[in-house]
């Protein structure tokens, strides 16, 4: 019987595969399906900052009046705000009573403000572990480069005195100094780092002249990614590694595990092949174990690392060199 347990976030994990924050993680329902099919550990779909502004604002859309009076403002904020948590803690509560298996909650956060009160409520709650997804898109033309990093310190600053609970962080690769970044981050205290967060990508309808949602889900081309980073990061981070995006199948966990990963989160596959997915990854790891003879997943984990690697460069290179040259 081959081993496939590993840690991530000092939790004791079955095996290395974890599902991603998404819809299929927001019920019970599917929660125990995911157990039953194998999961190591679960994400819980992520409660959004968004999400709760926006719940105050339909709650004044139905009384423009109501915003007259600060008494009634502050009664209606609190109430929206305390409806759209007791949601989530429901179902943190309920998925720690029926399964085994690790819960993680999540957090999509764009600012350090008001928020991180969330996280004692969550830890509370009963949860394993909190993700924090943040990303704020450089886009303002006027803000630096130090000023929506120092975003990221913020927050994990006001969430670490919020609670003891492991904190791990789900970030993009839009820094100008990535591998830097990703090294001060996991000087912060922080027990993991999600390499890498995907997002909404827009597309434009020619015929309809309308903005519509693009590559809704992830492709296994979209892997190299997060392989290349999580490759050069590996054993160089104060913090575990967890690889998302692009894993489909046993192929891209072994790959990921190859480079350096803790952990893989999957959630694309999932919605194109449904949850019997999982068992078929956990198939296709521990073949690909027992023909390479290997025993347990630390026997080849960082095997294929930039740190372990007689020619790191490969995970360096940037232009297609010999393929363009015509060279074979």
């Amino acid at each position: 019987m081959k081993d496939l347990s590993t840690t991530y976030l000092g939790l004791n994990l079955k095996n290395p595969v974890i599902v991603g924050s998404s819809g299929l993680t927001r019920n019970l329902d599917n929660l125990k399906i995911i157990e039953e099919k194998g999961a190591g550990a679960v994400v819980l779909k992520s409660l959004f900052e968004e999400q709760i502004k926006l719940d105050i604002r339909k709650v004044f859309s139905y009384d423009d009046m109501q915003s007259s009076y600060t008494e009634a403002d502050d009664y209606i904020r609190n109430y929206s705000r305390a409806q759209t948590i007791e949601e989530y803690l429901d179902l943190i509560k309920s998925a720690k009573s029926s399964l085994t298996i690790p819960v993680i909650a999540s957090i999509n956060c764009v600012s350090a403000n008001e928020w991180p009160a969330f996280a004692k409520e969550i830890e509370n709650a009963g949860a394993d572990a909190l993700e924090l997804n943040i990303f704020a898109l450089p886009s303002d033309v006027e803000k630096t480069a130090a000023e929506y990093e120092k975003l990221y310190f913020d927050i994990v600053e006001n969430v670490k005195k919020q609670t003891k609970l492991p904190v791990s962080l789900k970030v993009s690769y839009h820094f100008s100094g990535l591998a830097e970044i990703l090294k001060k981050l996991s000087w912060t205290g922080i027990k993991g780092l999600v390499l890498f967060n995907r997002f909404y990508n827009p597309d434009i309808d020619i015929d309809k002249f309308v903005v519509k949602p693009g590559n809704l889900y992830s492709t296994p081309e979209e892997i190299s990614t997060s392989l290349r980073w999580i490759a050069i990061m590996a054993g160089r981070v104060h913090a575990d590694l967890c690889a998302s995006t692009g894993v489909h199948d046993g192929a891209g966990v072994v790959k990921q595990l190859l480079a350096g990963a803790t952990s893989v989160q999957v959630c694309s596959t999932l919605y194109k092949n449904g949850f019997d997915q999982i068992s078929l990854i956990l198939q296709e790891l521990k073949f690909w174990m027992e023909k390479n003879k290997y025993e347990k997943i630390d026997d080849f984990r960082g095997k294929l690392s930039f740190k372990n690697m007689d020619n790191p460069a490969v995970f360096q290179r940037v232009q297609f060199m010999k393929h363009f040259a015509g060279i074979e």
